[in-house]
């Protein structure tokens, strides 16, 4: 594991220490520089990875004796599951792929972090890139990018549930109630203005949560990569294994999460 954080033999380091950090921390950009190309083509990557074999375990599953492949998904779905029914009581075909879908890619992107922090740079080095960060949820613009499409679910669940005309009719009756036209008009406003801010602390603290302990951990292991080499075995290994729990618990906390918000969505005041 230590050469997770080790700098490869002759790979060409930045001239300090600042400059290695800047470097592993400087994303691959487009031509406009609009858009962080390793956070993109490393997310799709992955989620290609998780449907192969999603869809060659489904495609080898046997009521008989389980494969390693088949027990895997299994537990996988049955974790998943027993999160989906503890949370969400009502009826949905969506939101059991939905979650498992979140779960597992979250998990692939964060388990980026396993990978030698020079391993990707210096391969990609050799086709002409200089600059990469393989860890796509330490990307703030693609942990907001998936919760904004939690929000926008939480938003379609809830037309779903309640129709238009019912949850347009919620955003400006609840959470404060009135009885008589007067005091619901007056409410009206304080009730809209408190639905908009429980949607945007919904995707800044998705967005945030998982964005900063992915950064936090990313930063720490460029640290590591900085000591000597007998350092980094020492100090390499055990944090690379309590990362396995934060990467982990940190894709079943946004899956959790984004169940709960869809079984609140659907239910009523």
């Amino acid at each position: 594991m230590t050469t997770e954080h080790a700098i490869e033999a002759g790979h060409a380091a930045p001239a300090n220490a600042t400059e290695y950090i800047s470097h592993h921390l400087a994303h691959l950009k487009s031509a406009d520089g609009m858009i962080n190309l390793d956070t993109f083509w490393i997310s799709a990557i992955l989620g290609f990875v998780f449907l192969a074999v999603f869809y060659m375990a489904s495609r080898r599953a046997t009521a008989g004796v389980p494969g390693k492949l088949q027990n895997f998904v299994e537990m996988v779905m049955e974790i998943v599951n027993d999160t989906i029914n503890g949370a969400f009581h009502a009826k949905s075909k969506v939101i059991a792929p939905l979650a498992i879908t979140i779960f597992v890619w979250v998990w692939l992107l964060n388990a980026m972090d396993f990978l030698p922090v020079d391993l990707l740079p210096k391969i990609l080095s050799w086709f002409g890139v200089h600059k990469l960060r393989a860890v796509p949820t330490a990307d703030v613009n693609h942990t907001f990018a998936m919760s904004l499409s939690v929000v926008l679910c939480v938003i379609a669940f809830s037309i779903k549930a309640k129709g238009l005309g019912g949850w347009i009719k919620e955003l400006f009756t609840a959470p404060f109630h009135a009885n008589g036209l007067i005091a619901t008009i007056a409410l009206a406003p304080v009730n809209f203005l408190l639905q908009m801010v429980e949607l945007v602390a919904k995707l800044i603290s998705l967005s945030l949560r998982l964005f900063g302990n992915m950064y936090a951990g990313e930063l720490i292991f460029i640290l590591i990569a900085l000591l000597p080499w007998w350092a980094q075995w020492a100090l390499g290994g055990p944090w690379a294994i309590f990362h396995i729990l934060i990467v982990t618990l940190q894709a079943f906390v946004f899956m959790a999460l984004t169940v709960v918000y869809l079984s609140l969505a659907v239910e009523k005041h």
